[in-house]
């Protein structure tokens, strides 16, 4: 990933930076020496022009080129993603003459400028050019027949950076061809808080252009809210013209995150948005203290689908922080990193995804927190737990996913290893992450019992399965279940003493589909010492709490209607509060 930043606002003097691409919240806090040590304030100074094609995994760059921004304090960062441009397929392709003029508010020629060429159909598929550092305001090329995407982020310097972006959805080539970039027409992307007094943090625009069966894209993401935009040149097909537009705003209390998307012809020429309280919906993002102890954590706010701009921002755990949101922007995806342990040792991150937040309701959302075990991913087309294929059986399960059933990434652990047995020989034990396990078995039908465990501060989580399975052509999933606990908890994560209650008790997996056929729950409160079974009120378990100061440990046994069984302990599955 390159960065260019100009030395002093208005030079053509451009140092160059070249960043790691942070493709992760775990990247992010290693940024700081100790996430127990208040990070720098969130200063983006990242505009970006971006070009994306259906290849293109845009999220995992935006969400690089973001979380860059906010770990390097650069006066004025303009980054780049582009791949040098595509030579002519064949020698015999027709090729004409591209002229781009560049101009400035004034309506003379201009260097100060970033352009895009990015063919979406017939010939010019796959043709990306990028002009940056030109020494002249006129530059010629030669281009395939063919529809073109162009767009041109013009820089100003007033004395602050100012951008004027003008993007042409639709250019025809069948001929040479000249196309002015004039700012003059721009009008602002003004989407601003219902609350006075908010700073700007950061803001994108993301345009995405279909026709001929190619999509090409192109984004700015801007740390000032002096951004301009203009539509340039004819109009595309209607509904081919797809943008999102997301900007964030800091007010006293909480964050704002509005965005909107359109679909049209023509791209934007400006927006004005002015929200009233009453028409954003509330997301309250809440973390206990987690076993490390108290310390800063991490926590990005984007949306669901094509993301114009995002925000990392730290978070003092235990704590919480809230974020405003524009409704009609649709689901927003969430994620949160837990404080490092060690300079060693990465943190956890979790992903909530597909978060709906109606206008005047509030929605919390809590990350790691108890009670701690296994979870399957419940999006569509999800990878399963467990796999078969040929003679491997593979193990991909979140064995530590949190009270919310958020799926985590390098869960906090102090020990985990899975065994697999055969027709009651031992196959073998693997010792590593928690859930993950790949072993190699003989192709015919057999009996096998699975079992993994972890342990993690304060407690440990087993699940053992047991079932047949037989070599086929085909990947088949293995018939596994989980059990799921989810007590209503203090902010803390802790339940009062000497209370009984009942516990929400879901069945996750194969048992989910094809049914159960027997299902108990004993709870013991010695840390698995000793253990009583406890009634069921339809899918709730009856549950009491010890003194204060003590822990609850779960267990289910489970059999499903085909016979396939699951054991699950979950030992200090949560604390009573002390005192």
């Amino acid at each position: 990933m390159e960065y260019w930043t100009p030395v002093r606002p208005g030079s053509r003097d451009l140092r160059h930076i070249r960043l790691n691409c942070l493709n992760s919240l775990s990247s992010l806090s290693s940024v700081w020496r100790r996430s127990r040590e208040r990070p720098p304030p969130f200063r983006p100074v990242l505009i970006m022009n971006n070009i994306a094609t259906r290849h293109t995994t845009r999220r995992t760059l935006l969400r690089g080129l973001t979380l860059a921004a906010a770990g390097t304090c650069l006066p004025a960062a303009v980054a780049h993603a582009a791949t040098p441009a595509a030579a002519a397929t064949a020698a015999s392709t027709e090729t004409y003459t591209l002229t781009l003029v560049h101009v400035g508010r004034t309506g003379a020629p201009t260097t100060d400028y970033t352009t895009h060429v990015i063919g979406v159909s017939g010939a010019a598929a796959g043709f990306k050019h990028l002009l940056r550092e030109e020494t002249e305001s006129t530059v010629t090329l030669r281009v395939p027949k063919g529809r073109y995407l162009l767009d041109s982020s013009i820089s100003v310097y007033s004395p602050r950076i100012e951008t004027d972006w003008i993007v042409q959805p639709r250019l025809d080539v069948d001929g040479d061809t000249t196309v002015v970039f004039d700012p003059r027409s721009a009008q602002p992307i003004d989407v601003v808080p219902p609350e006075a007094g908010t700073e700007f943090r950061l803001g994108g625009v993301l345009v995405e252009v279909a026709h001929g069966g190619g999509t090409a894209s192109v984004h700015i993401i801007n740390a000032t809210p002096t951004l301009r935009m203009a539509h340039q040149g004819p109009a595309a097909e209607p509904g081919s013209v797809r943008q999102w537009v997301d900007c964030y705003w800091k007010g006293e209390k909480q964050w704002y995150a509005l965005g909107y998307a359109f679909t049209s012809d023509r791209a934007l020429t400006g927006l004005v948005r002015r929200p009233k309280a009453a028409e954003l919906g509330t997301l309250t993002v809440h973390a206990p203290a987690p076993a490390s102890g108290p310390g800063y954590g991490f926590v990005t706010l984007e949306p669901s689908g094509p993301t114009a701009a995002m925000v990392p921002q730290p978070l003092l755990v235990p704590g919480s922080t809230t974020f405003l949101t524009t409704p009609e922007r649709g689901a927003w995806n969430i994620g949160y990193s837990t404080p490092r342990v060690t300079d060693e040792t990465p943190p956890t991150v979790y992903e909530a995804v597909d978060i709906q937040v109606r206008a005047g309701a509030t929605r919390l959302v809590t990350f790691d927190s108890p009670v701690f075990g296994p979870a399957l991913d419940p999006r569509p087309g999800a990878r399963p737990a467990g796999v078969r294929t040929g003679n491997t059986i593979r193990l991909d399960l979140s064995l530590l996913a949190d009270g919310e059933g958020h799926l985590s990434k390098d869960p906090l652990f102090e020990g985990a290893s899975t065994t697999l047995h055969r027709n009651g020989g031992l196959v073998g034990t693997l010792r590593g992450t928690p859930g993950q396990a790949e072993f190699t078995v003989p192709s015919p039908r057999a009996d096998y019992r699975l079992s993994t465990t972890a342990a993690r501060p304060g407690g440990r989580v087993t699940a053992t399965w047991t079932f047949t399975s037989a070599a086929s052509a085909q990947p088949a999933e293995l018939p596994l279940s989980v059990v799921r606990f989810t007590p209503e908890l203090r902010a803390d994560g802790t339940a009062a003493p000497y209370t009984t209650s009942l516990v929400p008790v879901t069945v996750q997996g194969a048992a989910a589909t094809s049914g159960i056929r027997c299902l108990a729950v004993s709870v013991s409160t010695d840390a698995g010492t000793t253990w009583s079974r406890v009634p069921m009120v339809g899918s709730h378990a009856s549950v009491r709490t010890p003194g204060p100061g003590g822990t609850v440990s779960f267990r289910a046994e489970l059999t499903d209607a085909v016979g396939n069984t699951l054991t699950q302990t979950q030992i200090g599955a949560y604390r009573v509060t002390a005192g």
